[in-house]
């Protein structure tokens, strides 16, 4: 009776474990339509072209050696057997040990739901090197990214290694439960480095210190992009609870939709408030940026907040990324999607909540935690980012800048029935 209860929890934990790295890769629409819509229109076929491909590139380098490095789990080089032979040794364990409501995890269902994280991180990348950096570098970046830079800070954080055999973040007290740094802010770092090296858009900034905006060609892309996303977050954020299969983790993992849920409301208010008392309009960019800064601040614990608390939680990140946005133009840091102030400036800032509502974790290990994920990942990534610059270089030539990065790279146009010739 118990093996034939372990089998049902263990296939519905599985099952839900799918579910939600499928809710997860849906994120990859997201992204796509988010910064789709954010680009001028003559980057638009270019620009899902990069979201596309990262993803394919993503998949593949996490299974040749990113899911290794991060886990020590060579179950697809190896060609082990998967599925039959880890519920049978589970089932041997659980006679022996006696059925404590565990669930196994490894293979197959861990692979997927972990790669779509990887993509995840590098799709943050896109949105802030658009319009004026090369295709084919980016794609070169994408490699190294995700197949070394994130997997080896994801193996000293979700794997418990130690960091350079120095010191073990868990032991400092370190807490990330989905990522609001190990995923978004590590894409926020690796995306700084490229947009520091890289250079504003032309146009972008006056000789007087005046900020042009360049307005994306297709708001309501933006907008649905920022709903898949926001329905994405709950397998992102509701998969990291791991399993359903019993009581605890079933009431869990709705507490962690309720809150995922809340932040994001919250996050997307207390921006256009912000917004209408700065600029004195509703803006609906940063109305969306506030909905997916409050998604990233709730990211790193959203089990143990209340909802009221998440809410609050996702405010904060919302009014915050109004003016990291101001500010980040105010410094001619030149990010057409606001993707580091989003995932960079509020994946810190979701790192520093989780002490609020998480006594098992101390201030002092985020901060250490939130250190070692953005050095590792800004400094290797401007190292890699500089290579390309040498061997290749990065950014395209003013004049194919002018024509749009869809003729030069992709030959083709998103609209073409809306252009003269």
């Amino acid at each position: 009776m118990e093996n034939q209860i372990f089998e049902l929890q263990y296939a519905m934990d599985t099952f839900y474990f799918l579910v939600c790295g499928a809710l997860v890769m849906w994120m990859a629409a997201g992204f796509s339509m988010l910064e789709a819509g954010l680009v001028r229109a003559k980057n638009t076929t270019e620009i899902l072209t990069k979201n596309v491909a990262l993803f394919a590139i993503s998949c593949i380098m996490y299974m040749v050696c990113g899911y290794e490095l991060m886990y020590g789990g060579g179950y697809f080089l190896a060609g082990i057997a998967g599925g039959e032979t880890l519920v049978a040794d589970a089932l041997a364990s659980s006679a022996e040990e006696g059925f404590n409501g565990g669930s196994v995890y490894a293979g197959a269902s861990d692979f997927f739901f972990q790669v779509v994280f990887v993509a995840t991180a590098m799709s943050i990348v896109s949105g802030a090197v658009a319009e004026r950096m090369k295709l084919w570098a980016f794609l070169a970046f994408a490699v190294v990214m995700t197949g070394f830079i994130y997997p080896m800070e994801g193996a000293w954080t979700w794997n418990g290694a130690d960091v350079f055999g120095m010191y073990n973040l868990g032991d400092l007290g370190f807490s990330d439960f989905a990522g609001s740094g190990i995923v978004h802010m590590a894409g926020a770092a690796a995306a700084l480095a490229g947009v520091l090296l890289l250079g504003a858009r032309k146009g972008k900034y006056g000789a007087n210190g005046q900020v042009n905006p360049i307005p994306g060609a297709n708001l309501p892309m933006a907008t649905l992009g920022t709903f898949i996303l926001w329905m994405g977050w709950f397998g992102f954020n509701g998969g990291s609870v791991l399993k359903l299969g019993d009581i605890a983790s079933a009431n869990s993992v709705a507490m962690v939709f309720l809150n995922t849920n809340a932040a994001a409301a919250g996050g997307a208010m207390a921006a256009l408030i912000t917004a209408r008392l700065l600029f004195g309009k509703a803006d609906l960019t940063m109305l969306l940026n506030g909905a997916l800064a409050g998604l990233v601040a709730i990211t790193a614990e959203p089990s143990t907040p209340t909802a009221l608390q998440a809410t609050m939680f996702g405010a904060i990140g919302g009014v915050l990324v109004v003016f990291s946005i101001v500010a980040l133009d105010k410094m001619k840091i030149d990010d057409p999607v606001g993707a580091i102030s989003v995932h960079g400036t509020c994946g810190l800032l979701g790192l520093l909540l989780v002490p609020i509502t998480n006594s098992g974790v101390s201030f002092s290990g985020q901060l250490i935690g939130a250190a070692t994920i953005f050095i590792w990942v800004f400094v290797v990534s401007f190292i890699v980012w500089f290579a390309l610059k040498a061997i290749m270089g990065i950014r395209v030539s003013e004049e194919d800048e002018y024509e749009g990065m869809d003729l030069v790279d992709c030959g083709m146009e998103a609209y073409p029935e809306f252009t003269s010739k």
